[in-house]
Order: structure tokens, then C-alpha cells, then sequence
């Protein structure tokens, strides 16, 4: 068990918000995958949601197995972000995150994201508002700092506390590297010792269940949660918590195995979107799942085209038979075209391993691309 407040859980994995790519759909693939509990939505704006914008309502849509929820907020004004919540929580969402790391000018501009982090005393004030208004339990998403010279993560996460949060997430990067460089494990560490009682949560470059125990081993965080990395691996939280649990690493997916997400994955977004707006989503997912399935070009470049259920089922179809020549007697594809794992071995070095990382995972595109 796992405890965020008031909030039970019977995981210390977390899906973070991967702005355009962790809606309902996903989300929903990843909890029948298993390993997570609580996943949050894509971040939205706290005033588009009092106006009921209906692109804000779609961002924060769920049913009824997509719980326990979290959404995040992104906001700057006290009041504003204390309507958004309330309006939520009476939706029967489990949480709310505030978001204090995003770094693109269309969140900073509203005095909400990675802005947060440089003005504290305006920032305590609304995070209490927050907490004094709620009854379900606010958490708080940073990174380390603005910049290097600007480390305040460490104040911020105390003063916070103070203030009545469960829980901070901190990416372990400043707002100024994006995704760029490794990321400083001891920065996320000096957050665990600056809190008295609430849990952190680490995040950055969680991509295999050997990268979440060796954050969690060297920043004593309490758990550690994945956006990237649940994006390219959905089966990286059920790999995860079996890792920590026994030492023992899964095998890795079959083929039949992915290809069946896949075409969950594919009828989620149907379901949510309807068949066009979701086959036209879809083409940005699929060539993710298709890192792993050995020789795939027609696949992706038949996929990246779709916009109907019959275009995709082509394309599966196509792909399925052009695939037959790469494949041994057994099934399997021939050891040529077998793709190496993306990480052979657990480095011990951090540098060496993080870097590894980042070079086999790129930052998916989307509507906040550094985040």
C-alpha cells in the first residue's frame, strides 16, 4: 500500500502527464497492462475549464475504469485554480496535481508551470487556497529549478508541505534542459531530505525497471513515475513492480503480445474519438509501438496514413504477410533482424546509462514538446 493523503494505493508507479499522448485512451491501456494505479490526465488549463471549453472537458474525460484519476492543472490565479479543482473534485476525480514545471510560454505566460518555481510566496498562497478548499488530496509537479543557478525545488517542496500538499513529483532536470543532459539523481535526493513527512515521487528517464530502482536506491524517493518511457514500453509498470519486488526481470513481450495492445490501444481511440478523429490520432501512436517489432517501414509508413477502421486493419494485414520472409521456422524473426534490447545491461554509472537512454528514446511530438 501506498499512501498519497487520503488517498490508498496499492502502487508506487505512476503514469505522469505526457501532454497530447496520455488521454483515456492510453490510460486505459496501460491499467489493464497492469503494475499502476493512479495515472493522470494531460495537463489543462484551469480557466478553460471554468468555461467549460470543450477541448478542456475532452482532456479531463474518464469512466469509470480509469480509476483511481489524478488531473493536473496549470494555472496562476489563486481563485481560478481553486474553481478548477472544486469542479473536478465534484466530477469524483481521486486528486489534483498543480503543475510547476512545464516550461513552453503559453503555460508560463498564465503565471502557472515552471513560472511557480520563481515566486514562491505567490505560490504558497495558492497551493493553500488549493488545500484549504479541498477535500481530496492536491500534489504538486516541479522540476529542480529554472536553471541551474536556480535549484529551488528543494525550498519550494518544504514550503509546500507546509502548506498541506500529499505529495511532490519532481523531474530530475531544470526547466532550462528540457530533456537535454542526465539527470541529477542528487537533486531529486536533496527534495526527499528537505520534506518531513510527505512522499516524493521521482521522474526522468524511468525507462526500463533497472533505471526506477536505481532512482529510487540512490534519492531514497518513495516511487518514481514514467511518461516516456510508459509510452514506448506500456509493460514497463508491471515489468517495474515485479523488478522490486522479486529482483527478477519479465521477459520481455511476443510480438502477438504487442500486436494485441496495439490493436487495443487502436479501438480505445475509436471509442473515445470516434473513427476518424481516432484513426487520425492513432498515427502518432503506432510507430511507437512498432520500435520493437524488428523490420517495420511499410508498417509505419502505411500507419501514418490512416483514417478509417478499414485503413487500419490494411495495414495490420499488410504488414502481418510482408513480415512472413523475416521469420524463422519457429515464428520467431530470424536472429538478424532481431532488434537489441534498448538498454543490454544495467550501467552502473549514471551518466553512462542515462545517456544510453535518451539516445533510444526521443521525445515524442506534440503539443508541449520539451515537457
Amino acid at each position: 500500500m501506498f499512501s498519497l493523503g487520503s488517498l490508498q494505493l496499492n502502487s508506487n508507479l505512476f503514469l505522469s502527464p505526457l501532454a497530447g499522448y496520455t488521454n483515456l485512451p492510453f490510460r486505459l491501456v496501460i491499467r489493464e497492462i497492469g503494475g499502476v494505479d493512479l495515472c493522470t490526465t494531460d495537463l489543462v488549463n484551469a480557466r478553460s475549464l471554468i468555461e467549460r471549453n470543450p477541448k478542456a472537458l475532452k482532456l479531463i474525460e474518464t469512466n469509470e475504469r480509469d480509476s483511481p484519476l489524478s488531473v493536473q492543472l496549470f494555472g496562476g490565479v489563486k481563485e481560478e485554480m481553486r474553481d478548477a479543482a472544486l469542479m473536478i473534485e465534484q466530477k469524483g476525480v481521486h486528486s489534483i496535481d498543480v503543475n510547476m514545471g512545464c516550461p513552453v510560454p503559453k503555460v508560463t505566460k498564465t503565471g502557472g508551470g515552471a513560472s511557480m518555481m520563481t515566486e514562491l510566496p505567490k505560490t504558497q498562497e495558492l497551493i493553500r487556497t488549493m488545500v484549504d478548499a479541498l477535500s481530496i488530496p492536491l500534489t504538486v509537479k516541479m522540476r529542480l529549478g529554472w536553471d541551474d543557478r536556480n535549484l529551488t525545488a528543494p525550498d519550494l517542496a518544504r514550503a509546500l508541505e507546509d502548506c498541506g500538499i500529499a505529495a511532490v513529483f519532481v523531474h530530475g532536470r531544470t526547466r532550462a534542459q528540457g530533456f537535454d543532459g542526465t539527470v541529477n539523481l542528487k537533486g531529486i535526493a536533496s527534495v526527499v531530505e528537505a520534506v518531513q513527512s510527505i512522499p516524493v515521487i521521482g521522474n526522468g528517464d524511468v525507462t526500463t525497471p533497472q533505471a526506477a530502482r536505481h532512482m529510487i536506491d540512490k534519492t531514497g524517493c518513495a516511487g518514481v513515475s514514467a511518461g516516456r518511457g510508459a509510452f514506448y514500453n506500456p509493460w514497463i509498470f508491471l515489468h517495474t513492480q515485479e523488478y522490486l519486488q522479486t529482483g527478477n526481470l519479465p521477459p520481455e513481450p511476443s510480438f502477438e503480445e504487442r500486436m494485441r495492445v496495439l490493436r487495443r490501444h487502436y479501438e480505445l481511440m475509436v471509442e473515445v474519438f470516434g473513427e476518424e478523429r481516432g484513426s487520425l490520432q492513432f498515427r502518432k501512436v503506432a510507430p511507437w509501438y512498432a520500435k520493437r517489432f524488428g523490420p517495420v517501414k511499410p508498417f509505419n509508413l502505411a500507419m501514418v496514413r490512416i483514417s478509417s477502421r478499414k485503413d487500419f486493419e490494411k495495414a495490420v494485414a499488410d504488414y502481418l504477410e510482408w513480415r512472413k520472409p523475416f521469420l524463422g521456422e519457429d515464428g520467431e524473426l530470424l536472429p538478424k533482424y532481431r532488434m537489441a534490447p534498448m538498454i543490454a545491461s544495467f550501467m552502473e554509472e549514471e551518466e553512462e546509462h542515462q545517456a544510453k537512454q535518451r539516445k533510444q528514446i526521443a521525445v515524442p511530438k506534440g503539443p508541449i514538446e520539451v515537457w
